[in-house]
């Protein structure tokens, strides 16, 4: 499955890039290197590497968790493999793209992590069963459409304080277009968000 090759991958370029300093920095995403050197990989190379383990494993769980039914609900639906790979990688670029244009003269700030991307994917599923449960702090269940308000207002409020070194953005914006993905596939999708939320 695609999701666990993207599991593989994203696992062994972070286990190299937590040994060499380096590499995670050529990998990061770097809003100054890739608009003034041209360096167009970067919107997707900084999508492999994490920060620590930590980063890791919650990043790589969530995807799991979410990732291995939106593949197969994806190709239920006739979508096919590309599609899947729009919805996770689309997710990492288009999560770039407000950072991309605020740090574009600012030499010194750069991001790792799949998080936009793996934010897509939980917000495509939230848009097929918006009530399906999902745990709130690994704790507490509630259902996925009331934690994806919650979730988008968190990354709002987060975003504006500056105080941690989270890309509330990637968060955020990952989020957006993975709800909004199943409709540029096919717009009358809308109907089933509809009738799922109605038959709560």
């Amino acid at each position: 499955m695609i999701t666990y090759l993207i599991i593989g991958t994203t696992v062994v370029v972070s286990l190299l890039c937590f040994q060499r300093v380096e590499l995670m920095n050529k990998l990061a995403f770097n809003p100054y290197r890739i608009l003034h050197n041209k360096e167009w990989s970067w919107v997707l190379t900084h999508g492999f590497v994490h920060a620590d383990m930590v980063h890791l494993f919650v990043n790589m769980f969530t995807f799991w968790s979410f990732g291995t039914y939106m593949e197969r609900y994806f190709e239920y639906l006739g979508f096919g493999k590309g599609a899947y790979f729009g919805l996770y990688f689309g997710g990492m670029v288009f999560a770039t793209l407000y950072d991309l244009f605020k740090y574009r003269d600012n030499p010194y700030y750069s991001s790792i992590g799949a998080s936009g991307a793996v934010s897509a994917v939980l917000f495509s599923s939230i848009f097929f069963d918006p009530w399906a449960k999902i745990l709130l702090f690994a704790i507490i269940p509630i259902p996925g459409i009331i934690f994806g308000f919650l979730y988008l207002a968190y990354c709002q409020y987060m975003a504006k304080q500056s105080r941690d070194h989270i890309n509330h953005n990637a968060h955020f914006y990952g989020a957006v277009y993975g709800f909004c993905f199943p409709l540029l596939l096919e717009p009358s999708l809308i109907h089933v968000f509809l009738s799922q939320v109605t038959n709560w």
